[in-house]
């Protein structure tokens, strides 16, 4: 089998519902499983709802009939016969929607959150799913929920392996095409629990790795996996075939390729992936797999904005050692200060973080009890996988240089 995920970008409205039902028919669609996330922005604008059902009730059922009436629209667009079942089964879910709320009694917000922001994916689905159907490709709508087993760690859940193992590899019809929904998981008491960030990327390997599918295919509105964010760096190209170990270096320093938990159950089935565009779906994208040269071989760029670098040194020009790397580590875990480059020396240390939860202020004030601190804010963190000297030029032109760490593929250069 192969997996094929459209993300909300590519079924946004009902010209990329129909978009999507060209690629199947231009592709191929037997023994698929296709994973499709919330249409558009659904999952923020149910964000909105769980945030007006805690703290401003007056709102919430205008917030509900905001995201009723997006889909409406689509409905409409895609349907002239408004008596068609898809209606009363869109219908449907957002009543179960509406009584979930007011029959809740759980003040835990992640537990609520996962319950309601999950209905964006069924609502997709269920349009998507009957769409097809009415075009003549004829497929099984199937509730991820039932398949993907998770603990119940609300917004973040971790999958039970076993479980999902057993399920996903009886439930499918091998032979037909299968629309499911990407996010989703439920626990041992049937509660809708999500996956987390990229969470319909790591539902299509999931589900292929307990199918032991051929491949998975994530559809996006770009042509495949740049070595560079186009909004940053001009002449942006495209990669056409990555490692899985080079796209998880990339991911890790910062780059939108593919998150590593997505790349994990893949590597080790040896299941290849791909990324193409669902705007141009006979392009062959970049494919990522098993000790695959990078191809082309050239510099990959990454920049994270609005970083901190924060410079210390000891008071009394003593060593900064095990004792002291140890004790500044523990207070940026207390602030949740994600670290992105650490250098030290004899009697220095900097470390550039990202500021997530706002908490430098705090931060700062434990570390200049202990050492002398200098903090610059609004640095920028450029990352250049497979450098030479060419790049890490363009880099620093026109910019002052306050940081810089080489190892062997990789440079990093933090600048003002």
């Amino acid at each position: 089998m192969k997996v094929f995920k459209f993300g909300g970008a590519s079924v946004k409205d009902a010209e990329g519902v129909k978009n999507l039902a060209s690629v199947l028919k231009e592709i191929g669609h037997s023994t698929t499983v296709v994973v499709v996330s919330a249409m558009g922005k659904t999952t923020n604008a149910l964000e909105v709802v769980v945030k007006n059902y805690f703290e401003n009730k007056t709102e919430l059922q205008s917030s509900i009939q905001e995201v009723k009436k997006y889909h409406n629209e689509i409905l409409l667009d895609l349907f002239d016969n408004e008596n068609h079942q898809v209606f009363k089964k869109v219908i449907t879910l957002f009543d179960e929607l509406s009584a979930l709320l007011k029959v809740n009694k759980s003040p835990d917000y992640s537990f609520v959150y996962d319950q309601i922001v999950g209905y964006g994916e069924l609502v997709s689905t269920t349009i998507i799913s009957e769409y097809l159907n009415s075009i003549g490709l004829r497929n099984i709508w199937i509730d991820v929920r039932n398949l993907v087993k998770t603990d119940n760690y609300y917004r973040r859940a971790n999958v039970n392996w076993t479980e999902t193992q057993n399920l996903t590899s009886s439930k499918f019809n091998k032979s037909v095409l299968n629309i499911t929904q990407g996010f989703l998981g439920s626990d041992d008491n049937n509660f809708t629990t999500t996956l987390g960030r990229e969470g319909s990327d790591y539902t299509a390997a999931i589900i292929a790795y307990c199918l032991n599918a051929e491949s998975v295919t994530i559809w996006k509105d770009v042509p495949g996996v740049l070595n560079a964010d186009p909004r940053y760096f001009e002449n942006a190209q495209i990669l056409h075939k990555i490692s899985y170990r080079e796209a998880i270096e990339l991911a890790f320093y910062g780059a939108s390729v593919i998150h590593p938990k997505t790349l994990q159950p893949l590597q080790r089935k040896e299941i290849p992936l791909f990324v193409k565009s669902f705007l141009k779906p006979e392009k062959p994208g970049t494919q990522i797999g098993k000790n695959i040269t990078l191809e082309p071989m050239v510099p990959c760029f990454i920049v994270k904005k609005n970083q901190v670098l924060i410079s210390l040194s000891s008071l009394d020009f003593s060593f900064i050692v095990e004792e002291n790397i140890s004790e500044i580590f523990s207070l940026l875990h207390q602030f949740k200060m994600k670290v992105d480059v650490i250098q030290n020396s004899a009697i220095s240390f900097s470390v550039c973080i990202d500021n997530i939860y706002n908490n430098l202020d705090k931060l700062l004030q434990h570390l200049k009890a202990k050492f002398k601190v200098t903090c610059h804010e609004n640095v920028s963190l450029y990352t250049i996988r497979h450098y030479n000297q060419t790049a890490i030029n363009q880099i620093e032109a026109d910019k002052t240089v306050l940081l810089k760490q080489l190892t062997q593929e990789t440079i990093q250069i933090v600048t003002k």
